[in-house]
């Protein structure tokens, strides 16, 4: 088995690792790091949970100069939350090795002033939502010609609309010997093709992608749409999981079953989309921590959430497509634990059933809720 310093890796961020109980690289990371560190341009995609974001972090932590007050790495990011979450982690390693990286994190939302101040520390790499990027740049309070490494992490979603605009522009700013990483957890038609237009020479990296983890065990529970608040309630009583996401596609979801749950005293925060920051923050904060038991979420909300420990997944609101149910799942069974993935469905969304067990290549069982146990059709 190849270790992180035959890959390339700085061995002072192998033994931060090692301090963290990472000892082993995941197979994205093994086809990854080196290309990276060679300075490919790339298109990584693996599932969700596999390592991605230490695929490309490595390589540059490796490369970054600490002594050179530049700008040298730009992540960009579709959501707060998926910012802070990477922030943290490549915080917390780099510190662990003792590099003396700066990081920043420019979302919007907060005062531009504050972060146009905050830039005056001179960070080695910041991470950012697209149009806060596009907006300091052009205030030219981003130096853009310094940046070696560009990434585009959740590119699925970077790439069209108005964000592909502001990633292009992200782009032609820096000079053209930078170079491009692109990121996802599943590998889209559009988003290969609108990559290989600002990268023709990009290396396709894949582990996996596309595929939803062996080791989540899926069941759906049919019901009256009336009745998914009362059978949440009582599943979460049933199951007892350790840490539980439940996904809705409202923001005013997500706030009547926070407060209907909390009211049969579970411990449990939302995340949506009308919440500044800093409540945003302190939901996960809290579901991290332990000290809520259940995180009421939408899915943009929860886009590239990592939180381990997550025991289940349950889908309040149902994913009218296989790649966002894929995204949903992704949240539990992290670093080889099971997990579980429970649907609440009505009658004409059962039919959905079928489309999800093609396309992802998973069973999909009927479960039932009897005297305040759950079982599921013909499990194992």
């Amino acid at each position: 088995m190849a270790t992180f310093s035959d890959l390339g890796v700085l061995p002072v961020l192998e033994s931060a690792l090692a301090s963290g109980d990472i000892t082993e690289p995941m197979p994205i990371q093994i086809q990854a790091i080196p290309a990276l560190l060679a300075g490919r341009d790339a298109y990584i995609s693996s599932e969700t949970g596999t390592g991605k974001t230490l695929a490309y972090l490595l390589p540059f932590l490796s490369q970054i100069d600490p002594a050179q007050r530049l700008l040298q790495a730009v992540i960009v990011v579709p959501t707060h939350e998926l910012a802070m979450q990477i922030c943290d982690v490549g915080r917390d390693l780099a510190e662990r090795a003792d590099l003396g990286i700066r990081w920043q994190v420019l979302i919007g939302g907060v005062s531009t002033k504050r972060q146009v101040e905050k830039l005056k520390s001179k960070p080695h790499i910041v991470i950012g939502t697209p149009g806060r990027l596009v907006e300091l740049i052009g205030l030219r309070k981003i130096k853009p010609h310094t940046v070696k490494h560009i990434i585009i992490d959740e590119v699925d979603r970077l790439l069209a609309g108005d964000s592909l605009t502001a990633i292009q522009a992200i782009i032609k700013s820096t000079l053209r010997e930078r170079q491009l990483i692109f990121v996802s957890a599943t590998r889209q038609a559009e988003s290969a093709k609108e990559s290989a237009v600002l990268a023709p020479d990009l290396v396709q990296i894949h582990a996996g992608a596309g595929r939803v983890n062996a080791a989540i065990k899926h069941a759906y529970i049919e019901c009256e749409a009336r009745d998914k608040p009362d059978l949440l309630r009582k599943l979460l009583s049933a199951l007892r999981p350790v840490r539980a996401i439940v996904f809705v596609h409202r923001n005013a979801n997500a706030q009547t079953i926070t407060a209907k749950l909390a009211h049969h005293k579970i411990a449990v925060v939302d995340l949506h989309g009308a919440q500044d920051n800093a409540q945003r923050r302190k939901a996960i904060d809290d579901f991290r921590a332990a000290t809520a038991q259940v995180l009421i979420a939408s899915d943009i909300a929860a886009r590239g959430l990592d939180i381990q420990g997550v025991s289940h997944v349950f889908n309040f609101d149902i994913p009218t497509r296989s790649k966002d149910y894929l995204h949903r799942v992704g949240r539990t069974s992290r670093a080889g634990s099971r997990g579980y993935a429970i649907s609440l469905m009505t009658a004409q969304e059962v039919r959905l059933v079928k489309r999800y067990q093609r396309e992802l290549d998973i069973a999909l069982r009927a479960g039932r809720l009897y005297r305040g146990v759950f079982n599921v059709d013909d499990e194992e």
